[in-house]
C-alpha cells in the first residue's frame, strides 16, 4: 500500500540558512535535475493546497488591507519592506538568502523551522547552473516554467498574499526588476505522528488519530475515502492568525444548503484570530448562548469522521487542532461510540444498551434516590431497602453537592498529575477520603455509592462535552428535588427536555429521531444494525442520495 504520510510530519532540520549554503557545490546538470525531481516529489506530499488560487480570506481587517498591494520591482525595496513589516534582521527565524543566478539578483524568504531545507537546497543547486543567456527574456517566466524544480510553484504578484503564504510555511523567491514573486511549497511543519486518541480508544480497529497538522489530517481521511467527489475547501479566518480552516464534504451526498450555510457562518466570523482553533470557531459560529449541551461533535478518529462524511455530514478541520468537528449532530449521535461498530451486531447492541443505561443513571439515579429519601411515602414497596438508616452530620443535599465538587476536583487533579502518580492519587482519593468521610459521619454510605455509579456513567459517555453537560443537568435536578420535591423534579425535567427539543444544530432538530419522531431511525439507534441491513442514510442530513447500496447496473 502506498505511504500516505504527509511530509509535514517531519522535523528534518531547522537550520534552513545553513542548508542553503550547500547549494554552491558543483555537480553535473543531469544528476542535479534528477535529484531535483526527487526533491519536488517530497514537496508534492506537503500539500500546497492550490496556493495559486486565491484563498478566500475571512477576516476582520479593513478594506485597505484587502486591496491589491503589488510587490516592488527593485530587490532593495523588497528587503526594506521585509525589515519594516515582518521583522527581517530582528526576528531570528525570518531568513532571507540572497544569491545571484545568471547575473540576476535573487532572494528567497522563508521561516526557519517551517520549511524542508533539503528541498530548498535542491532548488538552489539547480539554479546555480544558470547562465546569462538562459535569462535573456522574461526572467520570471523562465524561473517559473523551466528552472525551479519543485512540484508546486505559483506566481504571486500581491504583497499581502505573499506574506500570508510565507507565514504559512511556503518560500518566496524574489527576482530583481520583477514585479512578482514565486511561491514554492516547501512546508515541513513540526508535528507528532498519528496516535490513537486517548478519549476514543477501541479494542479492535485502527490506532491512528488526528494530529495538529492540517495536511496530515486530511490525508488520513482521503486515505479512507478514495472518492473523487470528496471535496476539501480551505478558507482563512482571523486577521492576525490567518488560521487555515478546511470544510470537507462529499459533493454528491451532502446537502448543498447545509454546506452553503456553514460557509456563510464562517464568512461572518470577525475575530483577531483563532489561537485556540476549533473551540473558538465553534463559539463564533454556533450561537448557543449559555446552553451547556454540545451542538457539534468532535472526533479525533479518521474512521469516525469518514463514516460521518459517507452519511452526508460535513467535517471541519482547523489547523493546529487534532479534533475535527462533524456537523450537524444530535443528542443520540453523541451517545454512540466507534467500539459498537467494531463488534458483532449483537455485542454492539449490548454495549450500546449498557452505555445508555450508564448515561441515564448518571442523570436520574441521584435525584430519584434523594426524592425517595425525602418522601418515603412515594417509594415502591419493592424498594423499601433504599434509604440511609442515619443521615449523618450534614444534610443530604449538602453531601451531594460536596460529592459532586469532590469528583470534579479529582478529575481536574488527574489531568494535571503526572501519569506515574495518577494511579496512586486515585487510590488515595477513593479509599482514604471516601472511607474517612463516612467514618467521621460527614457522609452516608449510600451517597458515596450512588455518586460513584453516577460518576462511572458520566465517564462512560462517549462525548466528553456531553458528559459535562449531563453533570450540570444532574445538579439542577438534585437542587430542584431538594427545594420543591416532586413538582421540582417534574418541572425541571420537563424544562430541560423542552430546551433540548427546541435546540437545533445547523437547522437540524437536536432531539431527532425522538422529536420529530422517526421510528426507522430510532430503531437504528436502539439496535446496532448489520452493515447489509443499514441501507439508507439518515433523512436528518437530507442527503442527495438516500440509498447506501451502489447500483449494480
Amino acid at each position: 500500500m502506498p505511504d500516505m504520510r504527509s511530509e509535514h510530519q517531519g522535523g528534518e532540520g531547522t537550520g534552513g540558512e545553513d542548508a542553503v549554503h550547500h547549494g554552491e557545490s558543483s555537480m553535473p546538470n543531469e544528476q542535479k535535475q534528477e535529484e531535483s525531481r526527487h526533491g519536488s516529489g517530497d514537496a508534492e506530499k506537503s500539500g500546497f493546497s492550490q496556493m495559486g488560487n486565491r484563498i478566500h480570506e475571512v477576516s476582520s481587517g479593513s478594506n485597505d488591507k484587502n486591496k491589491e498591494n503589488p510587490i516592488p520591482e527593485r530587490l532593495d525595496d523588497v528587503l526594506s519592506r521585509l525589515e519594516n513589516e515582518i521583522g527581517y534582521k530582528t526576528s531570528f527565524d525570518v531568513v532571507v538568502r540572497e544569491m545571484t543566478f545568471g547575473e540576476r539578483r535573487t532572494a528567497i524568504l522563508f521561516m526557519n523551522g517551517l520549511v524542508k531545507d533539503t528541498l530548498l537546497t535542491e532548488v538552489l543547486k539547480r539554479l546555480t547552473y544558470l547562465h546569462p543567456d538562459d535569462l535573456t527574456g522574461d526572467a520570471l517566466y523562465a524561473f517559473l516554467n523551466m528552472y525551479v524544480p519543485a512540484a508546486q510553484v505559483v506566481k504571486q504578484p500581491d504583497w499581502n498574499e505573499m506574506l500570508t503564504c510565507v507565514m504559512s510555511g511556503a518560500t518566496a523567491l524574489f527576482i530583481d526588476n520583477e514585479p512578482a514573486s514565486l511561491i514554492i511549497d516547501a512546508k515541513n511543519f513540526p508535528s507528532r505522528g498519528p496516535e490513537e486518541p486517548s478519549l476514543e480508544k477501541v479494542v479492535r480497529g485502527s490506532r491512528d488519530g488526528f494530529v495538529e497538522t492540517l495536511m496530515t489530517n486530511v490525508s488520513l481521511v482521503r486515505r479512507r475515502l478514495r472518492d473523487p467527489q470528496l471535496r476539501y475547501e480551505i478558507i482563512q479566518i482571523g486577521e492576525r492568525t490567518k488560521t487555515d480552516v478546511c470544510i470537507a464534504y462529499i459533493a454528491d451526498l451532502a446537502d448543498p444548503k447545509l454546506v452553503k450555510s456553514i460557509k456563510d457562518k464562517f464568512s461572518m466570523v470577525k475575530l483577531d484570530g483563532l489561537p485556540l482553533a476549533d473551540k473558538q470557531l465553534e463559539e463564533a459560529t454556533v450561537k448557543r448562548g449559555w446552553n451547556p449541551f454540545p451542538l457539534v461533535r468532535y472526533s479525533e478518529r479518521p474512521d469516525t469522521v469518514s463514516a460521518h462524511l459517507l452519511e452526508g455530514a460535513v467535517a471541519v478541520f482547523v489547523d493546529t487542532s487534532p479534533c475535527v468537528m462533524t456537523l450537524p449532530t444530535t443528542y443520540s449521535d453523541l451517545m454512540q461510540h466507534a467500539e459498537e461498530n467494531r463488534q458483532t451486531p449483537f455485542i454492539g447492541t449490548y454495549l450500546r444498551w449498557v452505555r445508555f443505561i450508564g448515561i441515564f443513571a448518571s442523570l436520574f439515579l441521584l435525584p430519584i434516590w434523594l426524592l425517595f429519601v425525602l418522601h418515603p411515602e412515594i417509594k415502591p414497596t419493592a424498594l423499601a431497602f433504599i434509604g440511609p438508616t442515619k443521615t449523618g452530620h450534614l444534610p443530604l443535599i449538602v453531601q451531594f453537592l460536596l460529592a459532586e465538587i469532590g469528583v470534579d476536583l479529582m478529575r481536574m487533579a488527574s489531568v494535571h498529575t503526572p501519569t506515574s502518580l495518577a494511579t496512586a492519587m486515585s487510590l488515595v482519593a477513593a479509599i482514604l477520603i471516601g472511607d474517612i468521610a463516612v467514618q467521621t459521619g460527614l457522609f452516608v454510605n449510600e451517597v458515596i455509592l450512588y455518586m460513584a455509579v453516577a460518576a462511572i456513567g458520566m465517564f462512560a459517555t462517549p462525548n466528553y462535552e456531553l458528559g459535562l453537560a449531563n453533570r450540570i443537568v444532574r445538579l439542577v435536578l438534585i437542587i430542584s428535588v431538594a427545594a420543591f420535591s416532586v413538582p421540582g423534579f417534574v418541572i425541571a425535567t420537563t424544562a430541560i427536555l423542552m430546551m433540548l427539543t427546541l435546540e437545533r444544530s445547523f437547522n437540524r432538530p437536536y432531539m431527532w429521531p425522538f422529536i420529530p419522531f422517526d421510528m426507522r431511525a430510532l430503531w437504528g439507534i436502539i439496535i446496532r444494525q448489520p452493515v447489509l441491513h443499514n441501507r439508507t442514510r439518515p433523512n436528518l442530513l437530507r442527503p442527495q442520495q438516500r440509498d447506501k447500496m451502489p447500483s449494480t447496473e
